[in-house]
């Protein structure tokens, strides 16, 4: 145990992720800004890709479907644009900053196990041009998320 402990640190280290010692597994990457409705979201210039986090994804367990929105579609910080459908639950994906969506991945038309598989990479969900990009302040830095995740799986 102790040695894939460290072995998951010395990975970790080189992909920057942050690994917790108590127990808490999801990969966390520290460029991403993060909602506590578990979207991530990564921004650059007046874009922004986001999905759901790993957390999120470990927790709906296997995803059947991912409900993407049109393009051009309005989404607002805080409010649903789409769902993702696993064998256990459906659960909203809220839009962790406001935009306009200019982009979906439709790879996840085919293959919407891609989020589970691939949260930060493959499986993103969109990609939207910002109309407010000082609303990142709103979100958690990856520091933040882990330990709200950590809280919150003390909590159920």
């Amino acid at each position: 145990m102790a040695s894939s402990l460290l072995w998951a640190s010395r990975v970790a280290s080189r992909l920057r992720i942050s690994v917790s010692q108590r127990g808490f597994s999801s990969v966390v990457l520290k460029d991403l800004k993060y909602a506590d409705s578990h979207e991530w979201v990564k921004i650059d210039g007046n874009k922004a890709t986001f999905g759901i986090t790993d957390h999120a994804q470990d927790h709906l367990g296997d995803v059947v479907y991912v409900e993407l929105p049109d393009l051009g579609r309005p989404v607002s910080q805080g409010e649903s644009f789409g769902a993702v459908e696993s064998v256990k639950a459906t659960s909203d994906i809220n839009s962790p900053v406001s935009g306009t969506v200019v982009e979906v991945n439709e790879k996840l038309t085919e293959s919407p196990g891609l989020v589970n598989t691939s949260p930060y990479e493959e499986g993103w969900i969109i990609k939207v041009e910002l109309s407010d990009a000082g609303e990142a302040k709103n979100l958690m830095d990856s520091d933040k998320y882990s330990k709200f995740c950590e809280e919150e799986d003390v909590k159920h």
